[in-house]
């Protein structure tokens, strides 16, 4: 393992996903046990991505913790998927979730009739305490949740909002093997806006595989802009992230560059 910093961010390098993903669920589960002892209940949310997998495997199988004092959330879901369908991100986390006893658990209704209202009942859920830890990835194009650059706002005055998935972004959701066809991404998801995801006091970006290097490299050395929106976390204090040296690959070469 290789950890070095850059500004807020703590990054780890580790030679493949596996250890990757054992590595920041000890780190994330030594850091919820020592919550705990301050806390009686602490809230989570969570990314819903294959990226996550690894780390997500590890951390619910953990013994240690004692899950029915954590309740949790999810960053974002598509609209016009029903809950049931396996590609929707509830599904996703439905399978992690269900293996442990929430406290409580919030799922975004990416099926509602009225959006808005959706997103105004999940932003109050979400904020009518502290969030304390977010898990979460980068996207290809840089987004963090569904804030892909034409729709991500560092100074965003909404909790949650609906967004169109621009073109890198569907295209991924291929890549992940998450759909077949493009034709079959939704166009349209809610997600948390990029203020209320960074307002959680620590978090944990899980970072897999070379199709992530890019996205990498830009949020590390890239002008901290809208235009790669996970750049936004290099002012956040307390950012731990983790990424294989598939994803550490251009990074590398530029550093040593410099």
């Amino acid at each position: 393992m290789k950890r070095m910093q850059f500004d807020e961010i703590t990054l780890s390098v580790f030679p493949d996903r596996f250890e990757m993903g054992a590595v920041a669920a000890q780190e994330a589960a030594e850091y919820i046990l020592d919550l705990l002892k301050q806390k009686q209940i602490i809230r989570c949310i969570f990314a819903a991505a294959p990226s996550q997998s690894d780390f997500l495997n590890r951390l619910f199988s953990d013994k240690r913790i004692d899950f029915s004092r954590i309740e949790v959330f999810h960053m974002d879901e598509y609209i016009g998927l029903p809950s049931d369908d396996p590609r929707s991100f509830q599904s996703f986390l439905k399978g992690y979730f269900d293996r442990v006893n929430f406290k409580a658990v919030h799922y975004i209704n990416g099926m509602a009739k009225d959006l808005l209202e959706e997103c105004e009942r999940y932003g109050k859920q979400l904020i009518s305490e502290k969030v304390d830890i977010v898990f979460m990835g980068i996207g290809e194009n840089g987004h963090i949740a569904f804030n892909d650059p034409p729709v991500a706002d560092f100074n965003d005055s909404k909790i949650m909002k609906p967004v169109e998935l621009d073109l890198t972004c569907r295209n991924q959701q291929v890549h992940d093997g998450c759909f077949k066809t493009l034709d079959e991404v939704p166009k349209m998801a809610l997600t948390l806006t990029i203020p209320t995801l960074i307002s959680a006091d620590k978090h944990f970006c899980i970072v897999p595989t070379k199709a992530k290097a890019q996205a990498l490299s830009n949020t590390i050395l890239g002008e901290i802009t809208e235009k790669c929106p996970a750049t936004a976390l290099r002012n956040k204090p307390g950012v731990m992230m983790y990424v294989d040296e598939p994803c550490f690959s251009i990074l590398e070469e530029k550093l040593k560059k410099l």
